[in-house]
């Protein structure tokens, strides 16, 4: 039974395409009552049309997380670099506050 307790050494795998990242400039959020849809999106200037380049749909309580290690890492990010400034033109157009 002590072998319950011991932590589990995880090994996470990322292959070489998921390693090269894909830019996005916008994501949006929806839910339901038992999970979170992430929509990332990328916007080229001067177009009508984005297209969604991945989608993530997770559990409520793992997105509760997410916001928590990513507040976590602005906090660190902005100490080191300055704070980030969100306002400007673009978000002004997508209606996005």
């Amino acid at each position: 039974m002590a072998d319950e307790n011991k932590p589990v050494q995880l090994q996470v795998q990322l292959d070489d395409d998921i390693a090269q990242g894909i830019y996005v400039n916008m994501a949006m959020v929806n839910h339901s009552e038992t999970e979170f849809t992430l929509d990332f999106i990328y916007i080229q200037p001067q177009q009508p049309k984005a297209k969604v380049r991945t989608r993530i749909i997770t559990s409520p309580k793992h997105v509760k997380r997410l916001v928590a290690a990513m507040q976590d890492n602005i906090s660190k990010f902005e100490a080191k670099f300055g704070e980030i400034d969100i306002s400007g033109p673009e978000t002004e157009q997508l209606g996005i506050h």
